[in-house]
């Protein structure tokens, strides 16, 4: 299982949102490139970086950002207003490993083809749920659209990997929702990174049991319980193994 610390840049600085609310923002660092330096030295492989600036705006915002941070030797995992191909060909050209497709994705079931055809597993796609149902937008707006029902559809298009967050656990840091999370390992065909609510040492190493479960577990985003030292980076490292 891999642990993918997070990075979230609003005017190019490393912040937090609670539940993903603008107004509800917590600045942690001035330089998001020297937090992903701190990750690599703790024995980091990859970062999960989010454009919230790009999610908000519905285009990139901070790929000069971005580009400094895959500099620092990370993969990069970004998500956050790639929502034309214009867009995704620009951040995986600024060396970012990986890109989430997340409002897009609900959208347009040809957009996400006509990119896994051209990019295979470079493609991933958020798929962000608020009881269930996805949210998109920069979690603004809830579809009525079933979260583990866009999951099917993104694993028959050939979607290899899926971020899934649960919104209502996201930055409350009060634990995952593990029963949606398991849910979505149900899904055949689909890697799945979990996202939201990590708060101490023993979600991670629930995580981790059900990692043994269910092999199709990728990982786990951990972010506001970094920056709160509510956890470490290589305690969590050890026990994803």
């Amino acid at each position: 299982m891999i642990i993918y610390p997070a990075i979230d840049i609003r005017g190019g600085r490393c912040v937090r949102l609670l539940q993903g609310r603008a107004d509800q923002e917590t600045i942690y660092a001035e330089n998001p490139a020297e937090v992903a330096a701190e990750f690599r030295t703790a024995g980091s492989v990859w970062v999960h970086v989010v454009d919230l600036d790009g999610a908000f705006a519905g285009e990139p915002k901070n790929l000069a950002t971005v580009k400094a941070i895959t500099a620092v030797g990370l993969q990069v995992e970004l998500g956050g207003g790639l929502r034309t191909r214009d867009a995704v060909d620009r951040a995986l050209d600024s060396g970012v490993a990986r890109v989430v497709i997340g409002t897009r994705a609900a959208e347009s079931e040809a957009f996400v083809a006509e990119l896994v055809a051209a990019y295979g597993d470079r493609i991933a796609v958020g798929i962000d749920a608020k009881d269930g149902k996805v949210a998109v937008k920069g979690w603004v707006d809830t579809t009525n659209a079933s979260a583990l029902g866009l999951a099917q559809r993104m694993a028959a298009l050939g979607v290899k990997t899926v971020i899934h967050t649960d919104i209502g656990t996201d930055g409350m840091l009060t634990g995952p929702n593990f029963p949606a999370q398991e849910a979505m390992l149900a899904v055949p065909g689909l890697r799945i990174i979990a996202s939201g609510g990590v708060s101490r040492r023993e979600d991670v190493i629930k995580l981790a049991e059900l990692a043994r479960r269910y092999a199709n577990l990728d990982g786990v985003i951990v972010g506001k319980a970094l920056y709160e030292r509510r956890v470490t980076l290589p305690d969590l490292l050890a026990i994803a193994g």
